[in-house]
């Protein structure tokens, strides 16, 4: 049997192995060349965990943490090793409730209330099951097997969850020594593999530490983000207003047809939220308001209907994009591979929005540019105008909120918001959904429909997406007067309908293979809303779907 070994900026190389081969002893091959440890690989375009037996002909390419997938497979290991420890010191019975991603971590909470000392307990048990490099073992339950395991282990809402999903033949269940639980995604092969990982008390719960892709050998250093913290508990009181914590419950809503409650609960709630941040400008008399947010988060119909709920308060807006102030062909910059570089603020003219905005302050006429992406060029003469007397700038970006856009501006003109879609709902106590997943799904549908862009593109560019975000976004957020959560608790029920078609043209030989998988087996466990009629032709979900009055 012949396997191919794909090493990055290195020639493939072929090895011989034995058929029934697992990954890992070919991992034990090649470890020595890979830059950082891999904790997954992709063979022939499909991930597979590294327990994974060949069985034919192969090319393998091996994942490290830079790799989104391999980073969820060491946080998944890391929590089920959490687990596992707090059961041996406190016993079986504690709850462990992972809810979202936190000061450069996993926020936690548990049923047993912790203390300092509990903490230096529960990491030294970790570092001792890390250190006695035990193996993590896999088996495949049927559903009415995992079910019937569920309930033993007093999962409630797994079990609710496995009780509610029709189309699922095939359930993966872990065992660590003598704890055994339900994940959906993979693991390493044995506990040693997890070496990096930081335990602190934070509020009612820990943050669960570990590297990020951007430095896969080491611990990101811990940073406060009370901001965000407020944003998803808001997000979990807006999901018990609705009764839905959970997928199961989610489901539940679509199969007893409670839909149209749900849905036009949450676009008051959104509704209702907009109106108070405008009634926070108007109280503070800010002149520049400023809306940021990682890719689709909503930005373009909350700026929108922001500008409404300001007219309401007697405020006239001018609305403005940073994708108009692109540099013309002739000044794009182009990142280190040599492609043109459209996501760091390096492709922003940044000089002429500065000028604009401080002529606009000024009272003096602008002739705002329009971007025109067919030419890759801006347009003139089509927006000359200049601010009138109670009228202020209404700016959405990726950037708007990047010092070099308006640092000669003084801070008490602007009001900053932060957007983006925080899920208030887990698929269970153990299994979160990112807001990763939820915005990717956003864009492969609004990509296709508006961009005529194929899910095999809108995957591929995702990486690059990412990664820009985490230097151009995300260290913004902190800088915010606000956070808006452009979430609608209903809306993967929603994508799903759009997204399953676009994943399934993905074919075995194409490179997004993998992710393309892993989004259609995320979604499986979605009842489809199939009549979408009843979301508002304003709510943020038109932006991706169609329909809306604000986007067009």
């Amino acid at each position: 049997m012949k396997v191919n070994v794909k090493i990055l900026n290195l020639k493939g190389e072929v090895f011989s192995f034995d058929e029934g081969t697992r990954l890992e002893e070919v991992l034990r091959n090649v470890k020595d060349r890979l830059p950082y440890t891999a904790y997954l690989a992709k063979l022939d375009n499909a991930y597979r965990s590294l327990t994974h037996v060949i069985t034919h002909d192969s090319t393998v390419e091996f994942l490290d943490m830079r790799n989104e997938e391999a980073w969820r497979v060491y946080q998944n290991s890391l929590v089920l090793i959490f687990i596992k420890a707090v059961h041996d010191l406190f016993g079986k019975k504690v709850l462990v409730t992972v809810k979202n991603s936190l000061n450069k971590g996993l926020y936690i909470t548990s049923t047993q209330k912790l203390n300092e000392e509990d903490i230096v307990a529960i990491k030294k048990r970790m570092m001792q099951i890390v250190e006695e490099d035990t193996p993590i073992i896999k088996e495949h339950f049927t559903k009415d097997g995992a079910l019937i395991l569920a309930r033993k282990l007093k999962l409630e809402e797994a079990a609710k969850l496995l009780d509610s999903v029709t189309n699922l033949d095939d359930v993966q269940i872990y065992s660590l020594g003598d704890e055994t639980q339900i994940f959906y995604d993979s693991m390493v092969p044995s506990t040693g593999y997890i070496r990096l990982f930081e335990i602190n008390l934070y509020r009612n719960g820990i943050i669960l530490g570990f590297p990020h892709p951007a430095n896969p050998e080491q611990l990101e250093e811990y940073e406060e983000q009370e901001l965000l913290y407020n944003a998803f508990s808001e997000a979990t009181k807006w999901g018990q207003l609705m009764n839905v914590s959970f997928v199961c419950d989610l489901n539940e809503r679509i199969i007893y047809d409670k839909v149209d409650e749900m849905v036009l609960l949450q676009e008051a709630l959104h509704e209702k939220k907009i109106a108070d941040i405008a009634d926070m400008i108007k109280e503070r008399g800010n002149r520049l308001v400023l809306i940021c947010g990682p890719s689709s988060s909503g930005k373009t119909t909350f700026a929108k209907r922001l500008c409404i709920q300001l007219g309401v308060n007697g405020i006239r807006t001018l609305y403005m994009g940073t994708d108009d102030y692109y540099k013309d062909l002739k000044d794009r910059v182009y990142d280190e591979n040599g492609e043109a570089d459209l996501e760091s603020i390096r492709a922003i003219d940044t000089q002429l929005f500065m000028k604009d905005i401080k002529d606009l302050l000024a009272g003096k006429e602008v002739d705002l540019p329009r971007y025109d992406f067919s030419i890759s060029n801006k347009v003139y003469g089509e927006r000359i105008t200049r601010l009138e007397k109670n009228q202020i700038i209404v700016i959405e970006g990726i950037h708007a909120m990047n010092d070099l856009l308006t640092e000669d501006i003084d801070d008490k003109e602007k009001f900053k918001i932060y957007i983006s879609p925080f899920t208030p709902i887990s698929i269970d106590h153990h299994n979160r959904i990112s807001t990763t997943d939820a915005r990717m799904l956003r864009r492969l549908v609004r990509d296709y429909k508006f961009r005529d862009s194929s899910a095999q593109r809108t995957i591929g560019m995702w990486p690059k997406v990412r990664s820009s975000e985490d230097v151009n976004i995300f260290p913004y957020n902190s800088k915010a007067d606000v956070f808006f959560n452009s979430n609608c608790i209903y809306e993967l029920a929603v994508l799903k309908k759009y997204a399953e078609p676009l994943l399934k043209r993905v074919k075995r030989n194409e490179a997004e293979y993998g992710e393309a998988q892993r989004m259609l087996d995320f979604l499986k466990y979605f009842d489809s809303i199939y009549d979408d009629s009843i979301i508002p032709n304003n709510s943020i979900m038109r932006e991706f779907i169609g329909g809306s009055v604000i986007v067009k």
